[in-house]
């Protein structure tokens, strides 16, 4: 919002009640509009469009993986450049990016939409378990359900009701969890930078200390995972696609295959922006506004400098209000999570060995001295 505003833009931000008061950036707004909730459209719609009343909006932006498809509702709605609906769902259905993805060759786990039971009988009696009970639009690993029967699926679709269909079902294979994080121009790859999870998201889900650090730039993995990820963008992105987004990749356990998992048209979240920036000098946010408006504006587009240093990440929910890290003093600590009930830290060095041996000790420090279990979050938004 801040680089928006830099560039000569009135920035005006549309947002929760539950959400006021908090540290927006308001010497960069000049304007906030509360409502009640962002999960109903229709409401988003009616609210935007009265904001417009007074206001000629040139460009809608999402701030998270929720609203992707809201902005492109209001975008076709106000007949503003940018991802369209239609466009936006391959970012946020996780059914309709893995059927793009597989239709142009991407290797995928194998999966099966909740629709037909006929169909989902004959895949289960195929797929051998386990298997993930995903939610088709929710962010990262919030309301996957693990299943070792058949019985077990029938049981959790039963309490689903309605909602079913709104689920897809995968083979969970054991992997170790990539992500690569790309801004884009005009359907070509500016800036891309490969990263690997400590523990799988999903299993930090249900309680642990999650880690993520940039790949040795050079690696064979990092090398393979900027191919698929440039083969990922062109199944889903439109050919002229300006934007930043975020992917996440498996490497199968037992052979070492590599896997597209997801995809969104976003900045990626639990400040892995934060990580990147400290690595390669690149603040992803800051790019993705650039990007935009030279886009809207007709005009040239100059892909950041980056540089080569390494990055990682710790954080987990701390039992503590206000955690203490006056004991974790190593001269590559670079960044300190200010937040309640959480711990975290970011560490720099020019070597990724130095960076993931740091990113070991001190998740099993975390795990002793801050991690705290909360129940996961109900899922269900933005259907």
């Amino acid at each position: 919002m801040r680089a928006l505003k830099q560039q000569g833009c009135r920035v005006f931000l549309l947002t929760e009640d539950r959400w006021r008061g908090e540290d927006w950036p308001y010497d960069a707004l000049e304007g906030i509009h509360y409502m009640h909730s962002l999960a109903i459209r229709q409401h988003v719609l009616y609210a935007a469009s009265y904001m417009a009343r007074g206001v000629q909006f040139d460009l809608i932006i999402p701030l998270d993986e929720y609203e992707v498809e809201t902005a492109a509702l209001l975008r076709e709605h106000f007949q503003l450049s940018g991802l369209t609906v239609s466009q936006a769902r391959l970012f946020t259905d996780k059914l309709a990016m893995r059927n793009r993805a597989r239709s142009a060759g991407v290797p995928v786990p194998e999966f099966t939409p909740v629709l037909n039971y006929d169909v989902l009988r004959a895949w289960m009696a195929r797929v051998s378990p386990p298997w993930l009970l995903k939610p088709r639009h929710e962010a990262g690993a919030m309301g996957i359900k693990r299943c070792h029967s058949s019985e077990e699926v029938w049981r959790l679709l039963d309490q689903l009701g309605d909602e079913q269909s709104f689920r897809l079902l995968e083979q969970f294979v054991p992997s170790r969890v990539f992500h690569v994080d790309t801004a884009i121009w005009r359907g070509e790859v500016v800036f891309e930078v490969a990263c690997g999870y400590g523990e799988p998201p999903l299993q930090v889900m249900q309680g642990g200390v999650f880690t993520s650090a940039t790949l040795d730039y050079a690696s064979a993995e990092a090398q393979a995972l900027r191919a698929l990820n440039r083969h990922v963008l062109r199944a889903l992105a439109p050919p002229d696609f300006c934007g930043v987004t975020h992917a996440e990749y498996l490497r199968a356990q037992a052979d070492g295959r590599w896997l597209f998992l997801e995809m969104a048209a976003r900045v990626g979240g639990a400040n892995l922006s934060d990580m990147i920036e400290f690595a390669t000098g690149v603040n992803l946010w800051e790019e993705w506004a650039r990007i935009e408006l030279a886009d809207l504006r007709g005009e040239g587009y100059t892909p950041p400098r980056s540089q080569c240093n390494h990055a990682g990440i710790v954080t987990c929910l701390a039992r503590q209000e206000f955690p203490n890290l006056g004991e974790y003093q190593d001269e590559e600590v670079v960044w300190r999570l200010k937040k309640r009930y959480h711990a975290g830290l970011i560490v720099r060095a020019s070597s990724a060995a130095r960076v993931q041996a740091l990113l070991e000790a001190y998740a099993r420090r975390f795990a002793h001295d801050f991690l705290a279990v909360a129940e996961p979050l109900p899922t269900g938004r933005n259907i």
